[in-house]
């Protein structure tokens, strides 16, 4: 009995404790406001109470003394108390959002993947073609694709009858389909850039949105050719494939534009091309780590373009992503599609052997850029090298340089969605 006693005692002690921090931030932040009378009156209950919590008062002794001092408080206190609930959930609304910046800034920062530079180890966006229409999701299986895979479904239907076509630009080994820019809305408020393309029925034209980042000629090519996807090549490249198998299907709209005839034969508000783009991989990544160890080679890696001329110039101070290959100092060569660092073949990564091999869907690494045939490249101090798991469809380091030591962020630590393959720790 007589511990309980002392255990509601000194919770009151406590409770008391609290109340005289109250008072006492009160009277700094408002004693040039209260009259002198209120000021005397807020310090002589302060001195009361805080008296009795010397002196060890019992329960009943600091229950009334408080009481006293919440009612000075009541008609003194202003904004310090009583607080309404509106200031109450702004204070946590901003306590939390401080917290959450400085654990971003600090520690684990969330990053998006935006293109498909790292395919397949991570993915941007990707598409996933229906090209039979019954096989096409339903409604309830939407909403739990897009709760999954962040999944948006896009149709097009007919306007016509006729052939679907397919116009083209470039040639070669590479080729690709037109578009332009236009505004858009993310979520449907935020302003950003999408591309529209417009393909051909019969005489008649039908355009499509889509996220700037989002490779349509992938879409393109599963849709329409699907026996012309080669694992090691990008989706330009298999479109070229197929011209070149099928160049009996090329046709051209008054002389102006060179189109890809598909085969695919369509009727009047018939649905001919289905697909859902599968949002890019979102992971955390580990901002703590590179304040104690170095980066090294083979290691996933975070970083910012801003001083980075051959980025920055174009598309501003972003982040990026990308795969560390070379260190200060190192000497970087690709030969046969192996990547090799200081005359020997790159290792500290599955993907540097698969690309090596073209395995598991890895395309290998292409000499472009800085990296030509028979060429090397030097490390500079203080900087880094990094390249795109998918070398074939990557503007990485062989077209803008080196990455400034001060401006990496981090490595990647765990992909939280959407929930694929690759959920878990990151590779």
């Amino acid at each position: 009995m007589f511990g309980l006693f002392e255990s509601q005692d000194k919770k009151m002690r406590e409770n008391a404790a609290n109340w005289l921090e109250l008072a006492e931030k009160a009277y700094h932040f408002r004693r040039d406001v209260l009259s002198d009378a209120q000021v005397g009156e807020l310090q002589a209950q302060t001195a009361t109470l805080r008296a009795l919590v010397r002196e060890r008062a019992g329960a009943e002794k600091l229950k009334l003394e408080i009481e006293r001092l919440e009612d000075v408080l009541r008609r003194t206190g202003g904004a310090i108390y009583p607080k309404s609930a509106l200031v109450e959930n702004v204070e946590f609304f901003l306590v939390a959002a401080l917290v959450i910046l400085g654990i971003r800034t600090y520690f684990v920062q969330p990053f998006k993947i935006p293109t498909n530079s790292m395919w397949p180890t991570y993915n941007g966006m990707t598409p996933e073609t229906w090209r039979e229409p019954a096989k096409s999701p339903g409604v309830l299986m939407k909403a739990v694709r897009f709760a999954l895979f962040g999944a948006r479904p896009y149709r097009l239907d007919a306007p016509a009858d006729g052939e679907v076509m397919i116009p083209l630009l470039g040639g070669g080994s590479r080729v690709a389909v037109p578009f332009r820019n236009v505004p858009g809305r993310s979520w449907f408020v935020f302003p950003t850039t999408e591309k529209e393309y417009t393909l051909f029925v019969g005489e008649r034209t039908v355009a499509v949105r889509v996220p700037a980042d989002f490779d349509f000629e992938w879409a393109v090519r599963d849709c329409f050719f699907p026996t012309a996807t080669a694992s090691h090549e990008p989706a330009g490249v298999d479109l070229a494939r197929a011209i070149s198998r099928q160049r009996e299907n090329l046709s051209y709209d008054g002389g102006r534009t060179r189109l890809l005839r598909t085969g695919k034969a369509v009727k009047r508000d018939e649905e001919f091309m289905a697909f859902d783009i599968i949002t890019g991989d979102q992971l955390f990544v580990d901002r703590m780590s590179y304040n104690f160890v170095r980066p090294r080679a083979g290691s996933g890696f975070v970083f910012r373009t801003g001083n980075i001329p051959g980025i920055a110039d174009t598309y501003g101070d972003q982040y990026y992503i990308k795969r560390l290959v070379g260190t200060p100092g190192d000497r970087m060569e690709v030969k046969n599609f192996a990547l090799y660092r200081n005359g020997a073949p790159i290792t500290g990564a599955d993907a540097f052997a698969k690309n090596s091999k073209q395995a598991d869907r890895y395309v290998g690494y292409r000499n472009e850029g800085l990296l030509p045939v028979g060429a090397s490249l030097e490390v500079i101090p203080n900087h880094y090298f990094a390249m795109g798991d998918n070398s074939a469809n990557s503007a990485d380091g062989r077209y803008w340089g080196f990455v400034p030591a001060k401006d990496v962020v981090g490595r990647p630590l765990f992909v939280y969605y959407p929930v694929t393959s690759h959920w878990g720790v990151a590779k």
